[in-house]
């Protein structure tokens, strides 16, 4: 009976390589396959001679398995995380933590199978005594093919009960370790729908004020990236980290319809031009530490890896304790320097921290982002420019701090001693005075004082000249140069009649004056109408757009694309003014590759959000388009989500107001990120704002979307937006937000 065991054993082990190999031919496979063969031919061989075979060829197999762990190519390691038969997460819990409770939920609207969240502990001695250590554990879980498990992608629901426990954790005061095994989010818009909840979850994520530790299998963009945010990210060494899945890579580089098949030889190219693998994302920074896997991958029965697992998930988080320590510990000089974790419990670390050391957790967090993708992007500034842009943002910190943290602190102070004094003042005057004006006002006529009136209501009518009209625009698009019918979209719907070109793109601002549909404009139309005249000044424009990753004839691509729009990134950074309020601005807009995002517009983002920082402006972020991350640049795309994400954290607890506006078509990590964290979100009509394309989830999910689904009134009734204008009145909406929502001074609110 045991041999018959272990015979099935070897069948499941071949079985298991076959599927990691996609089928490919290879000698070590055929030499294994057949030496079980001639070993299933031997059924009536003598028992000893049968288990003498049967060692010789578990011995084969292992030496086998070992050569073929070295021939795995990227796309290989891809079929091992995807296998049924790859460690999950309730393995880990079952073998890596000492006891833990399953927690979050009963039903699919409140955990969402997909996302398994835990609250276990790990026990460790200190000398005789024995203590147990708390951790929240968040993760995808995909399950041993449990269908009902959605293969790890976990819909908007899941990943907001990840954030509530989170959150949990943080009131706890207990560090979090979150284990990434997704091949993405589901792409839905249900409520909370799925783009604002990522961006909700990184937001959230980047203010933790508790340790995080993660540890990634298979990272899958978005919604990676949901629970990816840590301080120590450490990679299974089998696993894959990137953008985009190969297949959805070289689906987009052949060009293919939906329906149509991409040749496996493209998809694993891709696979490897995407440099997916953990080695790859040690070599660029973005994780910390690989964890080493048994050749061919970790399956349920490899208990030394879970093992091996335990040590590294604690080494990782005491390091992370020590690290944030008021002073250096010898403990924290110890942890740096051990180069394995096999000894990880036997030094004791207490997994608490003070007010002062969470504030320190926080900041390394953010410079550690920080630095990620430094040179993914292209600099052309002379050194002496950047020594002076450096220079000046020096002078605008010192500045900056003087007037609004030095002596603003004190003269803040001051008025409202003052303004209270004066408050007390004239209430006691007023009682004082209340029997004469009582006699004297008895008969005195009732009048009303326009200047009075008018500043009562200024605020819901602004003064003349804070309203454009509806012609004689500064800035008219070439459009209106076509003489030439346009038929409006919703023509069969409404019974629109045809346009004339010159009046839709001149007169009209590209909007149907029959149903309001607004047609697609130029950017420049926005920086030419909404902002006052000879206002507009970019910065930045050296930092390029680059192809990092060296990847096959996209050098070509950008270089087209810089020579076509006369651009060198999709972003533009502006200083600007609105009826005399001065603001900073990014515009990410479509003419450049589909206003993708890659580290080139990140940093520009960044930098542009420091600088309205320091100068206590508002920050206007007008997404003329964009089709989300850059995915030829991989992580080094991926990572501008949680990275400028933290900045834009940074700039509105500092004080700053952040407003977004969407126009055309704003979808994926964008908007699942950096965009989706603002308070303050609107759309111009008839733009079209998502998560991921129409064509994207009839692919993943199969599921038909109606028409409309993405549009600016869906995102509105489920809350992604908080309104929706007509193009010709931005200007003036825009300065009605800066007065409510900024505040008089309109600097911090």
């Amino acid at each position: 009976m045991e041999i018959e065991k272990r015979v099935v054993e070897l069948a499941d082990r071949l079985s298991y390589i076959k599927d990691i190999f996609g089928g490919r031919d290879n000698a070590n496979i055929a030499l294994m396959e057949s030496r079980l063969e001639d070993l299933a031919a031997r059924d009536k061989s003598a028992p000893g001679e049968k288990a003498q075979m049967l060692r010789q060829i578990e011995d084969l197999f292992a030496f086998l398995e070992k050569k073929l762990d070295e021939e795995l190519v990227p796309m290989d390691m891809v079929r091992i995380v995807r296998h049924p038969g790859r460690v999950s997460l309730k393995d880990i819990l079952e073998n890596v933590y000492d006891n833990y409770t399953e927690i979050g939920g009963q039903d699919e609207y409140s955990i969402d199978p997909s996302m398994l969240i835990a609250r276990a502990y790990i026990t460790r001695r200190k000398g005789d005594k024995v203590i147990n250590q708390p951790v929240m554990v968040i993760g995808q879980e995909k399950g041993h093919g449990q269908e009902f498990r959605n293969g790890g992608s976990v819909k908007p629901w899941g990943n907001a009960k990840a954030l509530q426990y989170m959150k949990v954790a943080e009131t706890e005061r207990i560090p979090i370790h979150t284990y990434v095994f997704t091949p993405g989010a589901f792409p839905v818009e249900d409520f909370p729908g799925a783009a604002q909840q990522i961006a909700r979850n990184l937001y959230e994520m980047a203010g933790l004020r508790v340790p995080v530790v993660s540890v990634i299998s298979e990272g899958g963009s978005g919604g990676a990236e949901a629970i990816g945010l840590s301080d120590v990210r450490m990679m299974f060494s089998r696993g894959y980290y990137s953008v985009i899945s190969p297949e959805g890579a070289a689906a987009i580089e052949a060009g293919i319809r939906q329906g149509q098949r991409v040749s496996p030889d493209l998809i694993a190219q891709c696979a490897k031009r995407l440099n997916i693998t953990a080695a790859d994302n040690l070599r660029m920074g973005y994780i910390d530490k690989v964890i080493e896997e048994p050749p061919l991958g970790a399956r349920p029965h490899h208990y030394d890896f879970f093992k091996d697992l335990r040590q590294e998930v604690i080494q990782a988080t005491d390091q992370v304790f020590l690290g944030i320590a008021g002073f250096k510990l010898y403990r924290a000089l110890v942890a740096s320097k051990r180069k394995d974790a096999t000894d990880a419990e036997s030094m004791f670390v207490r997994w608490t921290l003070d007010d002062a050391a969470a504030d320190r957790l926080v900041w390394k967090r953010y410079c550690k982002y920080r630095r990620m993708a430094e040179t993914a992007y292209r600099d052309s500034r002379p050194s002496g420019a950047r020594i002076a842009s450096r220079a000046q943002s020096v002078l605008w910190s010192g500045y900056s701090f003087l007037r609004y943290d030095f002596v603003g602190k004190y003269l803040k102070n001051f008025k409202k001693t003052v303004g209270d004094l004066e408050a007390e003042a004239r209430l006691v005057a007023s009682r004082l005075t209340a029997p004469l004006r009582k006699g004297r006002d008895k008969n005195a006529p009732v009048t009303c004082d326009p200047e009075k009136s008018r500043m009562l209501v200024e605020l819901s009518q602004p003064e003349q000249g804070a309203c454009l009209e509806d012609f004689g625009w500064r800035y008219v698009s070439p459009k209106a140069a076509e003489d030439k019918a346009v038929t409006c979209p919703e023509a069969k719907t409404y019974g629109c009649p045809d346009l004339w070109a010159p009046d839709l793109y001149g007169d009209f601002a590209g909007v149907c004056v029959h149903c309001g549909h607004h047609f697609p404009m130029e950017y420049q139309w926005v920086l030419g109408n909404v902002f006052d005249p000879e206002s507009v000044v970019e910065f930045d424009g050296d930092i390029e757009a680059g192809n990092p990753l060296d990847y096959p004839g996209f050098e070509d691509k950008i270089e087209a694309a810089k020579k076509k729009t006369g651009r060198k990134s999709a972003c533009v950074s502006i200083d600007a003014k609105i009826d005399g309020v001065k603001l900073v601005c990014a515009v990410l807009y479509s003419a450049f590759r589909g206003g993708s995002v890659g580290a080139a517009e990140g940093e520009k983002f960044i930098r542009a959000l420091a600088r309205a920082r320091r100068r206590h402006y508002p920050f206007l972020a007008y997404v003329h388009g964009t089709a989300g991350i850059r995915i030829q640049e991989s992580l080094n795309g991926l990572i501008q989500m949680p990275r400028v994400t933290m900045a834009v954290r940074r700039y509105i607890e500092s004080g700053g107001l952040y407003v977004v506006l969407y126009d055309t078509n704003s979808y994926a990590g964008p908007v699942a990120s950096f965009l989706g964290c603002s308070p303050y979100q609107f759309s111009v009509r008839s733009a079209n704002i998502g998560f991921a394309g129409p064509g994207v989830i009839k692919e993943t999910t199969g599921i038909d979307i109606p028409p409309d689904y993405h549009r600016a009134h869906n995102a509105l009734a489920r809350g992604h937006i908080q309104g929706i204008w007509d193009r010709r009145e931005i200007r003036k909406n825009l300065k009605q937000v800066l007065l409510t929502i900024g505040g008089r001074n309109l600097y911090y609110r």
